[in-house]
């Protein structure tokens, strides 16, 4: 079994996919020659041929309508968006079209196709190159939002996304794609979307994050464990449709809990999840449930990005604002 980072991954899980489906095809800017700006896509081109894995004009929008009116046909597309902060060009195919397919057909066609795309900051990219806007997307009815936090689960939650009857959006973490590598085996074996995973249990309290900053949140555990407190880390991964549950039987063990992610604050997918809490689990709370955020403005520049970036300290000095109350 072999070590590979995110990115390989993605690489891995595409490979498989088109080998094992004619009907699955990639689209996106540089996908091909280039193998794509981050090499997600390196060598597939020459593998699977041009007619499979093509490259398209730098025109969002033209790359996501084209994968709808593939889908709505029968095939199986992997659109690529270079960086998430050129995805807003595509944002009204995605909404009106894709999302709406199964619906205002009434049931007679769907749209299975995946929007890949790196997103969130932490690599010194400009501006346009750092946004999480998953939350945007969450508030769409009709799609599916997916957020892989390692290299095991970018290849099987891929898979699983591919092999949807409804589109996905799948945002790949990009301070990720080569921070660290992890045993994976190319089975095709897919993980279940729609479905949180606990990576590690504690009786104190609860972090729930996902994508990049799950490595952070699993750091502050770590710190915490040092300080007596156990914690429960559970890495939400589909983010719609949200399972709920296992964050519900969390906290009705644990009493507290803290959500961590790097997207704005402000109507930030934290928030969600939180209402959720408090809707179904008040009785549970033995203190008000934290969030840690970016903050409600633009990703600066490499400079202050990491005072941006929740670290840490943040998530530890959260999860004992709880502990105190």
């Amino acid at each position: 079994m072999a070590e590979i980072n995110l990115v390989e991954a993605v690489n891995l899980a595409l490979a498989h996919a088109l080998e094992h489906d004619p009907d699955v095809l990639l689209l996106g800017e540089d996908i091909g020659v280039n193998g794509g700006v981050f090499r997600a896509t390196a060598g597939l081109q020459a593998r699977f041929g041009a007619a499979r894995v093509m490259d398209t004009p730098l025109a969002e929008g033209g790359i996501v309508g084209a994968a709808i009116g593939m889908a709505a046909m029968g095939l199986k597309p992997v659109a690529e968006i270079q960086f998430t902060g050129f995805i807003y060009p595509a944002v009204d195919h995605i909404i009106n079209h894709a999302a709406r397919m199964r619906h205002r057909t009434r049931g007679r066609l769907s749209c299975p196709m995946v929007v890949r795309s790196p997103c969130g900051a932490g690599i010194h990219a400009p501006e346009h190159h750092s946004e999480s806007p998953e939350a945007m997307f969450a508030h769409m009815p009709g799609i599916r939002v997916v957020v892989p936090s390692s290299p095991a689960r970018a290849y099987g939650l891929l898979l699983a996304a591919i092999a949807d009857p409804d589109p996905v959006i799948f945002l790949e973490p990009t301070r990720l794609y080569r921070l660290f590598r992890q045993e994976v085996a190319d089975d095709g074996a897919a993980l279940p979307l729609d479905t949180c995973f606990t990576l590690r249990e504690g009786s104190d309290i609860t972090l729930v994050s996902w994508g990049a900053m799950v490595q952070e949140t699993l750091a502050a555990a770590d710190a915490l464990a040092g300080e007596g407190v156990t914690a429960t880390v559970i890495d939400v991964a589909t983010l719609k449709p949200l399972d709920m549950q296992t964050i519900l039987e969390s906290v009705t063990r644990t009493g507290r809990c803290v959500i961590v992610h790097e997207a704005p604050r402000t109507a930030g997918f934290g928030a969600e999840i939180a209402a959720q809490l408090a809707d179904a689990g008040l009785y549970s709370l033995a203190a008000p449930v934290q969030r840690v955020t970016g903050f409600d403005t633009v990703v600066p520049l490499a400079r202050l990005e990491y005072t941006y970036l929740p670290g840490v300290a943040r998530i530890v000095d959260a999860a004992r604002k709880a502990m105190a109350a």
